[in-house]
Parts: structure tokens; sequence; C-alpha cells
């Protein structure tokens, strides 16, 4: 995409709770790829979420804005303050997330926001592909299983529902984000079964599936995010068949 873009029209949101190292990376790798699609407006904000590790030493403070949690609250608490916080830029009418962790590869951020643009999309997600002997077996196992619950329940089948590499429409989030709880991972799949009950324009997008060997950095728990994310969706599928 080489065309210039509108002053501050895209924001980005970068959830952060102990991730260790990668962070300076990710946003240095992310200037870069800014600069070289000619994308250098764009807004990025970095959601401290209580960190108590080095995560927020080294990231340069010139190039993002810093908004932080004294205690950690959970990914979807902080996806909301980073959504707030965007919205209130007038000219933006669209936030992408990425985590923090280093499993979203920012060279693939223009390419998302073009079919985003192409698509008249709402709400895209960043569909891992899960094949090949680089993807654990619980990950694939998980992701299946996800598809096929929230297929029944919400009656919309996704390649991927548990995939955090998001781009969102202002149109979207002015009029749900009011109503979204701000908890942790379920906040995602709630976000994702108002797109569907909303009627928004709802798209998947592959993306490349990158893991980090043990990803030390990742705070998923099964058992307890598990649950809430099921439950999540239990809820969302009783209302499916409630008026609006």
């Amino acid at each position: 995409m080489n065309t210039p873009r509108e002053i501050h029209s895209l924001a980005i949101v970068i959830p952060a709770y102990n991730s260790g190292d990668s962070l300076p990376g990710l946003i240095e790798k992310l200037n870069a790829v800014l600069t070289d699609s000619n994308m250098q407006s764009v807004l990025i904000f970095v959601i401290d979420d209580g960190c108590t590790d080095q995560s927020m030493e080294g990231i340069p403070l010139s190039d993002v804005r810093v908004l932080r949690h004294e205690e950690n609250q959970g990914k979807g608490a902080s996806l909301k303050t980073g959504y707030l916080n965007a919205l209130k830029e007038i000219t933006i009418d669209c936030i992408a997330v990425l985590d923090a962790d280093g499993q979203h590869n920012p060279e693939e951020l223009p390419r998302l926001y073009e079919e985003f643009q192409r698509q008249d999309s709402d709400f895209l997600i960043g569909s891992r592909v899960f094949s090949g002997q680089h993807v654990p077996f619980r990950s694939w196992f998980g992701n299946k299983v996800t598809q096929v619950i929230s297929a029944l329940l919400l009656g919309k089948w996704l390649p991927d529902t548990q995939s955090g590499y998001r781009l969102i429409s202002r149109k979207y989030l002015e009029k749900e984000l009011p109503n979204i709880q701000g908890g942790r991972y379920e906040t995602e799949m709630e976000m994702i079964a108002k797109a569907i009950r909303g009627n928004y324009q709802l798209t998947s997008v592959p993306i490349q599936t990158l893991y980090e060997e043990g990803n030390p950095s990742s705070h998923f728990r099964v058992i307890r995010d598990s649950f809430r994310i099921y439950s999540t969706l239990l809820k969302m599928a009783i209302k499916r068949f409630l008026p609006l």
C-alpha cells in the first residue's frame, strides 16, 4: 500500500502484561513497517496492564502513548482502555490490535488494513493457519473445539475465533464498546459475538502463525480462561434468540 493515509486514520493498540523483552523490538519493527508502507501518521497506544517485569523498559516513548493500569486487570480491560483513548482522536476510523509477545507479525498490518478497507469491514480477524508441525497440538485442538462450539452457538463459522490480531471500525466500537465487559480473554469472544449479532461486516484474512517455544509470556490459563470464554459464548448464544 503506497498511497499516503489520512492523518491518524489508523490507531494501534498493544496490551502488555509481563511480556518480557519482546515489546521494544515489536515497536521498532512496527515503526519500520509503517514507514516503509507510508503509514507514519499511525498512532500507537501501549497499555501497561500493571507490569511487574522489564516489559516497559526500552520503549521509545516518542513513538508511542503509554497508558497504565496500576494493577493487572486483564487483556479485555486493557483493550477497552486502548479503544476508549484511541476513539478520542476524531479522525481515527480503524483500530488495530497486536499482542505484545511478538506472535503477531507487524509486516502483515498494511495488507490487513488494505483488506479492511477493500471489504468495507467493521471487524476483521487475522486468521491463523493451523497446519504444520510448528503448531502445538493443544493450540490446534483448542482452536478447532472453539470453532465448532462458536459456530453452533452463534450461527456463524469463523476459521479462528481466538486470534488477537484484529482491526475494528469506529462504527462498531462507538456502538458496542459501552456494553462490552472489560474482562480477560473472554472479552475478545464477546466482541465477536456482538459483531455477529449486530450484523456488522465481519471478515477473516489469513495470517502467518507464529509460536514462541513454550511462549513464557502467555498468560492464558486453560481451565480458568476457557471456562470464561465458553460461559461468554453461552450467554451470547442465549441473547441471539432475544430481541436486540
